[in-house]
């Protein structure tokens, strides 16, 4: 049964699901009284699910601002002139300007929630100090153990948005405690530094402030709330992020060996509707269908469009198309061992590719049950791979790929041709296919993390991360060019197109505005906008 469901009108509980499961109505940014309303644990544990109910939002546009702009996705009707279209081609081909509305929506909505959690913060007693997190007394009393839980979960959400909004935007504002509008406009765009300082602030301290409870522990009304496992492995992204891979290493050996997280056996049961928070889950964002106004869009807008109910019920919306070099990735031969990872992941109708992950039945459409993962511990061991980095044709990192790649399906090479089959990379360095220098450990690494975590928008800060991002993008236009880019109108060339790949258009722009409404200081626009 899924906790943390929630839906926002005031200040009410308004009803029960499935007898145990409540329905929060919570927002926690309007006009009432909020330094009245958190006296205590349960208004303030009520404020925070209504802080958890407002991920959702910002991941309608995620995937717009990350796998459309990798080699993963592309707008997938070349000479569309409806207005999404348009501005999905303006993000897929790196031609947008500052005020796009998507660029605004996503970063409107995520300061929205990162308000709710400040005033949550503020009743708790938690300030940033400017390079730590203090905890004092606040206007709601509880427990000192009730209010450690509730100050990590509240760190932890804030440092997952910021986490996100540096590595799209760059610097942005740090608002750290509930302020007015008037003295928002008086805040100036932080620098990279100041940002990751807050990050690493808000994980450092929620990690210590959350139960080290391991995931077969967990009560049944935790399921699905930030850990010290989540926190753990999201401040290592951010050390690897820095380049900081000693400080990510004990951290993610910390996960593996002691959070009770592993892999499932098969891929398809970590994104079944009917195994959710499942032992490879280490947080995601919650969704739940039933009409509540809580259920996940992906499903229909993933979909393809004029399927009928041949793919979902309703119909689809065709967004977020799966490119052909994807597709081809995924090893499935005709013969021997494939990846098990391309049927659960994409499918095709017609001939038109679509995102499977995130489908299932539903009853009203753009109201699918399915959670949207953000950390999974396949990714933690990745992760370990990467911050350890290349040791030897048969050492721990890529044994750690082979796990992924194992689990997928992949069986162990012996002789003939190591591409024409799905094989777990051989231990021998003097046998085809294996991993041999660094170069081939980070294609190997990467070619991992894109099939095992296509479409959970991890693909272009993976690459922004690893150096790669512009190589990579301009041969993704090179190899869709002739079969997509190429019908435009008006038409563009490959040189064109290519060109438009340049290091200051990897970071989104401010949505201008921002820019424009603020009468008091002048906000610097990012290099290339």
């Amino acid at each position: 049964m899924k906790s943390l469901k929630y839906i926002t009108l005031g200040f009410l509980l308004v009803g029960t699901l499935h007898a145990c499961n409540k329905i929060i109505d919570i927002d926690p940014i309007s006009n009432v009284g909020v330094d009245n309303f958190y006296k205590n644990y349960e208004e303030t544990k009520t404020a925070l699910t209504g802080s958890y109910y407002g991920l959702q939002k910002p991941l309608e546009y995620e995937w717009m601002l990350t796998e459309l702009r990798s080699d993963n996705s592309k707008q997938g009707v070349a000479n569309s002139t409806a207005s999404i279209n348009v501005e999905f081609n303006e993000l897929d081909m790196f031609t947008l300007n500052s005020a796009h509305d998507k660029v605004y929506q996503y970063w409107l909505s995520t300061y929205k929630n990162i308000r709710s959690i400040n005033y949550v913060l503020q009743s708790l007693g938690v300030k940033y100090t400017g390079n730590k997190i203090e905890i004092g007394d606040g206007t709601a009393k509880m427990t000192a153990g009730q209010k450690n839980q509730l100050a990590g979960e509240a760190l932890f959400l804030r440092a997952y948005h910021y986490f996100n909004m540096v590595r799209l935007y760059g610097g942005v504002f740090l608002i750290t405690e509930p302020v007015d509008p008037q003295e928002s406009r008086s805040i100036q765009r932080a620098s990279l530094s100041d940002c990751y300082t807050l990050i690493k602030a808000d994980l450092l301290a929620a990690k210590d402030l959350l139960s080290p409870t391991t995931y077969q522990n967990t009560a049944n009304g935790d399921v699905g709330r930030a850990t010290t496992w989540a926190a753990k492995a999201l401040l290592a992204k951010v050390y690897l992020t820095l380049q900081d891979k000693g400080n990510a290493i004990p951290l993610l050996d910390d996960v593996i060996s002691n959070s009770g997280y592993g892999l499932l056996p098969a891929y398809a049961d970590v994104f079944s509707i009917n195994n959710e928070m499942n032992r490879e889950i280490l947080f995601a964002v919650r969704f739940k269908a039933g009409g509540f106004g809580l259920g996940n869009s992906m499903a229909n807008n993933f979909a393809p469009t004029s399927s009928g109910s041949a793919v979902i019920n309703g119909d689809g919306t065709g967004y977020n198309f799966p490119t052909n070099e994807l597709d081809g990735t995924f090893k499935t031969p005709a013969t021997g061992a494939t990846d098990q990872r391309k049927n659960v992941t994409m499918a095709k109708y017609g001939s038109k590719l679509y995102v499977k992950k995130f489908l299932s039945p539903v009853l009203v459409k753009f109201d699918a049950e399915n959670d949207f993962p953000v950390i999974r511990f396949s990714d933690v061991l990745l992760m370990k791979a990467e911050a350890t980095g290349y040791n030897g044709a048969s050492g721990t990192s890529v044994g750690l790929i082979n796990q992924v790649r194992e689990r997928a399906g992949a069986v162990n090479y012996a002789s003939g041709d190591f591409n024409a089959g799905f094989y777990k990379y051989p231990g021998d360095a003097a046998a085809s296919g294996a991993i041999t220098d660094d170069t081939k450990f980070l294609n190997a690494l990467l070619n991992e993390r894109r099939v095992e975590l296509a479409f959970e928008n991890q693909r272009y800060f993976d690459l922004i991360r690893t150096g790669q991002a512009i190589t990579v993008i301009k041969n993704h236009f090179a190899a869709e060019f002739d079969s997509h880019y190429k019908a435009y109108r008006p038409a563009v060339t490959l040189a064109e197109l290519q060109s438009n790949v340049v290091a200051d258009k990897l970071l989104l722009p401010v949505p201008q505005r921002e820019i424009d409404t603020n009468n008091q200081i002048k906000i610097t626009q990012n290099p290339g906008y």
